[in-house]
């Protein structure tokens, strides 16, 4: 996924900027504010392969807030994304500790609308509802990056208005800068890797959003097929609530 946006930790750092690099045939991309030579960037690991079950931190809970990225979903994609501030999280575990690739989940941003239906969601541009989330964890390796952001892209409902609004078919709402997002992310879904240019990185992350939805939209055990053992489903369902949820805790009952 290629937004910026990051996040933080109850009782550690969650916490990241984000520096960025040239993608295949794309330009570059600067940050000034995080262009910071006196900064010791962290060593960015190779993809890692893709595991047979699901990570065993998951479900993972975070509340933070949404930050300005580069823009690049939105305007290298046309996928844009509500990035995490690390600074200002509270999580279920430290964001360095996670295995980087995609995921998927459930975000909401704003207060609860108390529409499960999600219409009133649209005269508000999309604050309050609970919407199935594709999310990337990682240093977004088509662009190089150094530091590892966490990244949601809210995947509104197939008949919502803003469904269809972005540049390359998919969900647009308005900036969420400054407000507070709840975001639970129940599975994994494949490793971030490099793609050679962004049509490919985009062709990989809508099959993303196809496969999010698929599992986000299932509310009975089994669904991921993660061979964990785990009823998917019941956690599912228990995540999605503590997102409706205005519960201030992130901890795991």
């Amino acid at each position: 996924m290629a937004t910026p946006q990051s996040v933080s930790d109850p009782g550690g750092s969650c916490s990241s900027s984000e520096a960025a690099g040239t993608p295949n045939g794309a330009s570059p991309t600067s940050n000034s504010a995080n262009d910071d030579a006196d900064v010791e960037r962290p060593t960015r690991p190779p993809p890692s392969a893709s595991p047979s079950f699901a990570p065993s931190q998951l479900p993972l809970r975070f509340i933070s807030k949404v930050i300005p990225g580069f823009g690049r979903g939105s305007k290298d994609l046309g996928i844009p994304t509500a990035n995490l501030s690390k600074d200002d999280a509270r999580c279920t575990t430290s964001v360095d500790s996670l295995l980087t690739g995609i995921y998927w989940g459930y975000a909401r941003i704003g207060e609860a609308d108390g529409n499960g239906t999600g219409t009133s969601s649209v005269s508000n541009g999309g604050l309050g509802h609970t919407y199935v989330t594709a999310v990337s964890i990682g240093y977004n390796p088509t662009y190089g990056n150094e530091e590892k952001t966490i990244e949601p892209h809210l995947i509104a409902p197939k008949d919502h208005p803003r469904r269809h609004s972005s540049s390359c078919g998919e969900t647009l709402f308005q900036d969420f800068y400054g407000e507070t997002i709840r975001l639970s992310v129940v599975g994994y879904l494949r490793p971030e890797l490099p793609f050679e240019g962004l049509e490919k990185l985009t062709i990989a992350i809508k099959n993303d959003i196809v496969n999010a939805e698929k599992l986000g939209n299932v509310t009975t055990g089994g669904a991921s097929g993660s061979g964990s053992g785990r009823d998917d489903g019941v956690i599912a369902a228990g995540e999605k609530a503590w997102v409706e949820s205005n519960a201030e805790s992130v901890q795991l009952v």
